[in-house]
């Protein structure tokens, strides 16, 4: 999709498909569409010869805007055992422009959004005017709504 950007963003995960679709939804974002001249990846992964044991070893989502990165989820053997390093603030409020209460009440529609579509609410946080909500993805990749 369009033209690539300066940096990629790329998860360790058990189930590329799962958190893939999980970001997709939380970002907006769409997967990564297969090659040309093929209909779906299937096709592409069975004419390359891949196992279907593969077939998620990896998944790719991208702005449909093209403006944010390219997200890249990559399956490991090992599960996620300590908090996140790095992590990602999802601006969902409206900036500083929009009052708290505002921000707040559209942090939390999309807490509840996110929560059907498998995240888990880790704990809100307010502090110096500010409102978020610390949550983690259905495999427990930590995040902010803010």
């Amino acid at each position: 999709m369009g033209t690539r950007k300066p940096v990629q963003v790329v998860f360790d995960c058990a189930d590329p498909a799962r958190v893939g679709a999980f970001w997709a939804a939380l970002l907006r974002y769409g997967a990564d569409a297969p090659p040309a001249g093929y209909d779906d990846w299937e096709s592409f992964l069975h004419e390359k010869n891949i196992p279907e044991e593969e077939w998620n070893a990896s998944y790719a989502i991208s702005d449909p805007r093209e403006v944010g990165p390219r997200i890249y989820f990559q399956r490991v053997p090992e599960p996620k055992v300590v908090k996140n390093r790095v992590h990602l603030d999802v601006n969902v409020g409206g900036g500083r422009h929009i009052p708290l209460e505002e921000r707040r009440l559209r942090i939390e529609a999309e807490v509840e959004r996110l929560r059907r579509a498998g995240a888990t609410q880790l704990r809100p946080v307010e502090e110096h005017g500010e409102y978020w909500v610390v949550m983690a993805d259905p495999e427990g990749n930590e995040f902010c709504l803010q």
